[in-house]
């Protein structure tokens, strides 16, 4: 892994609907937060910069079934703001995080080479941003620990297939 200052933890979709009581609550959500706290904690004692990535339904093409604007369910999850009150947030409409996103021109502002990605869910979001055509100019990361989707077996299929073509580590191995 790179000095600090070329890398950076991208959080993707840690909104209000994964969690209990939300629209879709994720497998292990809560265990998930704690972990992506600790992340963030851990990174930004390091100064690695964070930035928060938040999915909003495009509200042209009807009701989604979560991520609505103007939900409770579309907000960032609350512990997650606490752990990064200073994180620039990038709105999404698409699962790829960098795809008409200002995602890479935050990226570029810090003069970023390696992403560390984590978030929800593992298999969609997550594996969409870390192979993305944008992310192909940084060396990527996804922490295994530090994402969750619909259940244990979906994760661990996501992680296998992302194995060909991005790192897999723990919190910990990359942020000690």
């Amino acid at each position: 892994m790179t000095t600090p200052s070329k890398r950076a933890l991208i959080v993707i979709d840690l909104q209000n609907d994964y969690f209990p009581g939300g629209a879709y609550p994720l497998w292990a959500a809560s265990a998930t937060l704690d972990r992506v706290a600790a992340a963030i904690q851990a990174a930004t004692a390091q100064g690695v910069p964070v930035v928060l990535v938040q999915h909003v339904a495009n509200s042209q093409k009807g009701p989604a079934p979560f991520f609505n604007p103007a939900t409770e369910g579309v907000a960032i999850h609350p512990r997650v703001l606490t752990a990064a009150p200073d994180a620039p947030r990038v709105v999404k409409a698409f699962a790829d995080g960098f795809l008409e996103t200002e995602l890479e021109s935050a990226l570029a502002r810090w003069g970023v080479e390696e992403l560390l990605i984590c978030g929800m869910m593992t298999q969609n979001c997550v594996t969409h941003t870390a192979i993305s055509k944008g992310a192909e100019k940084y060396r990527v990361a996804v922490l295994t620990d530090c994402c969750t989707t619909v259940d244990q077996m979906l994760h661990k299929i996501a992680l296998n297939a992302l194995s060909t073509r991005v790192a897999l580590v723990t919190a910990e191995q990359a942020l000690g």
